[in-house]
C-alpha cells in the first residue's frame, strides 16, 4: 500500500512554532494535569537503543526497558511496546560479517533475530511478573479494514488482561521496510509505532531514540545545537532539521521520526522523541515534564 502524504496541520509560516532552550517561539503552554491522565502508552524503541555496535543485544539496556514499562503497567497504564532489532540481531546471531544487502537475507536474519529478542523479552519481563505477546504486522494487517478491526480487536484484549504487547513489522515477509526506495503504509517503526498508537486510540506516544530529541542543527557536528521542547506545528524549517538516515543498524532517522509526528499529530495525539539511555525518563513524561521534544497534537494546538 502506498501512503500518499498527510497534508500539515495548519499552514507554515514564517515563525517556528517550538520552544528552545534559551527562548521561545510562539509555542503554546503545555498543561501538566492532562498528560498526567494519559493510560495506553505506546512506547517505541530503535535498534540503536538496544544492541550493540556489533548488533549483539544490549541486554543491560532491554533490562532496564523492561523494569520501567512493568512498573508503568503497575501504576496503572496500558503500555504497547514496538521494538526494532530483529534484522541487526539475526545479522550478529548468524554469524554474518555486515546487514544483509540481499532482500532474503535480510528476511532470514529478522527471522532468527525476532525469536532471540522475544525470548529475551519474556525472560525480562516475567522477572516483573508481566506477561507479554509478540505481534508482527504488515501493511495488509493495517491497509485492510476487517483486519485491521480484528487487529484493534486483538489488542483491546491483550490490554484488558494487563498484557504488555510487543510489535514489530513483519521482516520475513514484508519488503517495505527493509528495502529502500518504497513508501508503504509500513517501512520503518517509527511510522509503525504511529500508525499502531492510532489504531489503539493511544493517548501518547513515545520515541525512544539515541539522541535527547529534535534540536536546531545537528549536534553530532554542531556542539551549540540547541534542544527543541515542543513542536505545535511541522513548518518546512523544522522538517529541515530532519538530516538524515538513521545508524547502519537500523532504517530509521529523525526524518521518519517528523513522519511518526504528522501522523500522530494529526490523529490527535501527542508524540515525545527522547533518549532510550535513560528509559528513567519515562515517568517524568507520562507526569508532564518537559523531557526531549514533544509533538502536540493538532486538537490540543489549535
Amino acid at each position: 500500500m502506498i501512503v500518499s502524504p498527510m497534508p500539515f496541520p495548519g499552514d507554515a509560516s514564517e515563525d517556528a512554532a517550538f520552544e528552545m532552550d534559551g527562548g521561545t517561539f510562539d509555542c503554546f503552554y503545555w498543561e501538566e494535569a492532562v498528560l498526567k491522565e494519559k493510560k495506553r502508552i505506546v512506547v517505541k524503541v530503535g535498534t540503536s537503543t538496544l544492541t550493540h555496535d556489533s548488533g549483539g543485544l544490549d541486554l543491560r539496556s532491554m533490562e532496564r526497558l523492561a523494569r520501567t514499562l512493568a512498573d508503568l503497567h503497575g501504576l496503572g497504564h496500558e503500555v504497547i511496546l514496538v521494538s526494532s532489532g530483529a534484522i541487526a540481531v539475526g545479522t550478529e546471531k548468524l554469524g554474518l560479517p555486515e546487514r544483509p544487502r540481499e532482500l532474503r537475507m535480510k528476511q532470514a536474519a529478522a527471522a532468527v533475530g525476532q525469536c532471540r529478542m522475544m525470548h529475551i523479552y519474556d525472560k525480562l519481563f516475567s522477572e516483573y511478573n508481566q506477561s507479554v505477546a509478540q505481534i508482527l504486522l504488515t501493511g495488509d494487517d493495517v491497509e485492510d479494514p476487517v483486519r485491521a478491526e480484528h487487529l484493534r480487536g486483538t489488542f483491546s484484549a491483550l490490554l484488558e488482561m494487563g498484557v504488555i504487547p510487543v510489535v514489530n513489522e513483519n521482516d520475513s515477509v514484508s519488503s517495505a521496510e527493509i528495502e529502500t526506495g518504497r513508501h508503504k503504509v509500513l517501512g520503518d517503526n517509527d511510522t509503525l509505532s504511529a500508525i499502531v498508537a492510532g489504531l489503539c486510540e493511544a493517548d501518547l506516544l513515545v520515541l525512544l531514540s539515541d539522541i535527547d530529541g529534535l534540536y536546531d542543527a545537528d549536534p553530532k557536528t554542531h556542539p551549540d545545537a540547541r534542544l527543541l521542547h515542543r513542536v505545535v506545528e511541522l513548518t518546512p524549517e523544522i522538517l529541515e532539521m530532519a538530516g538524515g538516515a538513521g545508524t547502519w543498524r537500523g532504517t530509521g532517522g529523525m526524518a521518519t521520526k517528523l513522519s511518526a509526528a504528522r501522523v500522530a499529530m494529526a490523529a490527535g495525539f501527542d508524540m515525545v522523541i527522547t533518549n532510550g539511555a535513560r528509559t528513567e525518563d519515562l515517568y517524568g513524561i507520562v507526569e508532564g515534564q518537559d523531557i526531549g521534544t514533544r509533538f502536540v497534537a493538532v486538537s490540543r494546538g489549535a
